[in-house]
């Protein structure tokens, strides 16, 4: 578990004892929080935010802070799947039904297949997916792996610098640690140019992460395979299977999500079944593990 930690400026973070104590270190520099704050800053969370900062106390602080602030006004934990639904009825982004080799969730995310234009929404579905991916993770499992597929892109649908900057400034800022690794799939010539403006806005941590694949290029392809069982994969992607949105069918399991996530941030449960189209009865949530590492 800790052998990530060797690419950390500091070998003595290879040291769990060391680790461990600036996590507690961290602990003090924040001070007590209450409520959901409380229930965000885990153990596991000061790790995340250490590693994102290399082990400086000082700037991890100063990340979770803005974080927590973010997190205050933004409310992720509250937003439902029938405020976002509209932008999930063409399946730009939306959880995968497998988990790559680690048995982290997946995002497939699809910019060719963008139906909106206000930013705002664009980003409460972002974040509502973000919250859903954790929510989904096997216990202890702490990132997602993100899947982008480019059919249908072009410079006249794109995603707009703003949104694609914005996009990163979330994930960057306030989900440190949270994504393993990024397929860029066949990303048409074109989006070169686009992709040297957005590479800017990725710190070297993230910028790593991002691995582009083409189908003629063997050692791309080979990569991605390391990540993901063939059979999972689908066909977009280079593999066996058949990608099938279903929005239906995607709209019912996210609903039943909202009430485990509701439960685990101990919100109002019948709060969240108006008006989402399903009613309690349909609604049982599957038995999940909810420990606080998840959150």
């Amino acid at each position: 578990m800790f052998s990530r930690w060797t690419n950390s400026h500091h070998d003595q973070e290879n040291d769990p004892h060391q680790a461990e104590l600036k996590v507690n270190e961290l602990k003090d520099a924040i001070g007590p929080q209450s409520g959901r704050s409380l229930q965000f800053c885990t153990n596991a969370c000061f790790r995340r935010y250490l590693e994102a900062r290399n082990w400086n106390v000082e700037k991890s602080k100063k990340m979770l802070e803005e974080t927590l602030k973010w997190r205050s006004t933004f409310k992720p934990e509250e937003i439902r799947w029938n405020e976002v639904a509209i932008e999930g009825e063409t399946g730009k982004i939306y959880r995968a039904n497998f988990h790559d080799r680690n048995g982290r969730s997946v995002l497939i995310l699809r910019p060719g297949m963008q139906n909106t234009t206000s930013l705002d929404n664009q980003m409460r579905h972002l974040v509502y997916l973000l919250e859903n991916a954790i929510l989904n993770l096997p216990e202890g499992q702490e990132q997602m792996s993100w899947l982008i597929d480019f059919t249908g892109w072009s410079i006249t649908n794109n995603v707009p610098i703003k949104s694609a900057r914005e996009t990163i400034n979330i994930l960057q800022n306030h989900y440190p640690e949270r994504l393993a690794i990024a397929f860029l799939y066949n990303p048409p010539r074109i989006f070169e140019a686009f992709w040297k403006i957005v590479k800017y806005f990725l710190d070297a941590k993230t910028f790593q992460k991002v691995k582009f694949v083409y189908p003629k290029n063997k050692d791309s392809v080979e990569l991605m395979r390391t990540y993901f069982d063939e059979q999972n994969l689908p066909k977009e992607f280079g593999g066996k299977a058949l990608l099938n949105y279903d929005y239906e069918e995607f709209s019912k399991m996210m609903t039943q999500d909202d009430v485990k996530s509701a439960a685990l941030w101990g919100l109002d449960v019948k709060l969240q079944q108006a008006g989402n189209g399903y009613s309690g009865a349909e609604v049982a949530p599957e038995p999940v593990c909810l420990t606080p590492a998840a959150s």
